[in-house]
């Protein structure tokens, strides 16, 4: 009876997950509007954890359960890779874009620079680039002039990045390298969304940018490289321990391309997620005056007035829970895709092989399934036992499984670091008349920045 059952079950038809109806050749992508995680989150509301959409000529699987989310990125995570060609000229074959044997021989060859050890030599340079800033600040203060903080944190995590990766200044050509830096992200950005924006090949003006971007960045990193090589300095960085790594099977180091796509992943994405956070972070912060006060007494408390350390950070809990739900309202990395490699069932439903499958933290940090009232600010979802009550996969805001973001403990010591050294000297208030809102890209940036007082 069970092997006429099993066989009957598959005769069946392919099962297909509820979706909207769409058009012909466009599908759903008329119905998006300016909204994009909004119309997610609907979609998900309305039609379950796995729902089909019909976004151009592409039938799209989007994920959000997080049971289903648990089968896809670690289950049976060997089934869907990453598929982002569109943006490897960029990245190349970095952690961020690799799939198979190359992805795990660089993350094994990576790890070290990341263990809890080396993170902690970080810690000086984070406090003495944030101190810096703040001595700026007081010129600002005293001038009594606004600030776009959202661009004093990415400008902060940028000099962070490239001094503990790299043991570079990037004082000298910052201006080249935030510029190439924008460019290159815009293009990624549109590259995610637009199938035209990877034809780079046409003579435009956005593509002239673009590739002037690409130059200048690989001019950057390549020089470090060539400096390295060069002068033989013995840095604690991960550049050295880029060129000093050795394949444990063949015993060969990394080519000049290998460490170049590395460098470009970490330089590209390892300040932007941070920087993106604390930004959000600030300006929750300034609508909800009662978690800042809790937020200054914590440091206060913990610090007493001195900077902080790697060791304070365990005690400084209520900082890390406003970090987290900054990151659970607006996650830096918003959405992200997989590709099947062979045919899959997700929550009973059939996923071919070939199938573009997309997840968003953002849509399932905000389903009133799992989250009470998903639209509030609250931090105490962060203390132990509520979060203890929750599924594994019900917060990714560094993705999951064997490809969770290698830097996420990186990015998580120097948001915290951050955030206490701010408090501890100022306050921000919002300026009157300038609205923020989500721009939902590769990253979800605060839009048009985040311009305060102090």
């Amino acid at each position: 009876m069970l092997n006429e059952t099993t066989q009957n079950a598959k005769n069946l038809p392919r099962r297909n997950p509820p979706g909207p109806s769409g058009y012909p050749i466009v599908g759903v992508a008329p119905r998006i509007g300016k909204d994009f995680p909004g119309f997610l989150l609907k979609m998900a509301v309305e039609y379950g954890g796995i729902t089909l959409l019909e976004l151009g000529p592409k039938r799209t699987y989007f994920v959000t359960q997080p049971e289903y989310l648990k089968q896809i990125l670690v289950d049976n995570n060997r089934n869907y890779v990453k598929g982002y060609d569109a943006v490897k000229p960029l990245f190349g074959d970095g952690l961020l874009t690799s799939d198979g044997d190359t992805w795990f021989r660089q993350r094994r060859l990576m790890q070290p620079a990341f263990h809890h050890q080396q993170l902690a030599s970080f810690a000086n340079t984070m406090i003495d680039f944030t101190a810096q800033m703040l001595d700026q600040w007081d010129i600002v203060k005293r001038n009594n002039q606004p600030i776009d903080v959202a661009a004093e944190m990415m400008g902060l995590t940028q000099k962070i990045i490239l001094k503990t990766m790299f043991s570079a200044d990037a004082n000298a050509n910052m201006a080249d390298i935030t510029l190439a830096f924008d460019i290159a992200l815009n293009h990624f950005n549109n590259a995610m969304f637009s199938p035209l924006s990877q034809i780079t090949w046409l003579p435009t003006a956005a593509n002239r940018r673009y590739h002037w971007a690409l130059r200048t960045l690989d001019e950057v990193v390549y020089a470090m490289i060539t400096d390295r090589r060069t002068t033989h300095r013995d840095e604690s960085d991960l550049l050295t321990m880029l060129m000093n790594a050795r394949d444990a099977d063949t015993g060969e180091g990394m080519s000049d391309k290998q460490i170049r796509d590395e460098m470009m992943t970490i330089f590209l994405a390892g300040h932007e997620t941070t920087a993106t956070t604390l930004s959000w972070a600030w300006h929750l912060l300034s609508q909800h005056p009662e978690a800042a006060d809790k937020l200054k007494a914590e440091v206060a408390t913990v610090l007493d007035g001195r900077a902080p350390t790697v060791k304070d950070l365990p005690n400084l809990t209520y900082t890390r829970m406003i970090i987290e739900e900054a990151m659970r309202l607006y996650p830096p990395a918003w959405m992200f895709a997989r590709v099947s490699v062979n045919p899959d069932v997700i929550g009973g439903f059939d996923v071919p092989a070939g199938s573009l499958i997309m997840l968003s933290p953002y849509v399932t940090h905000h389903l009133p399934s799992i989250w009470n009232d998903p639209e509030k600010f609250d931090p105490g979802r962060f203390t132990p036992e509520q979060a203890g009550t929750r599924h594994k996969y019900a917060y990714l805001p560094f993705s999951g499984g064997p490809r969770i973001c290698i830097g996420n403990s990186f990015a998580m010591m120097e948001a915290q670091l951050i955030m206490a050294m701010i408090v501890q000297k100022y306050q921000f208030h919002t300026v009157p008349g300038r609205e923020v809102t989500p721009l939902a890209r590769a990253t979800m940036r605060p839009f048009p920045g985040v311009w305060m007082t102090l």
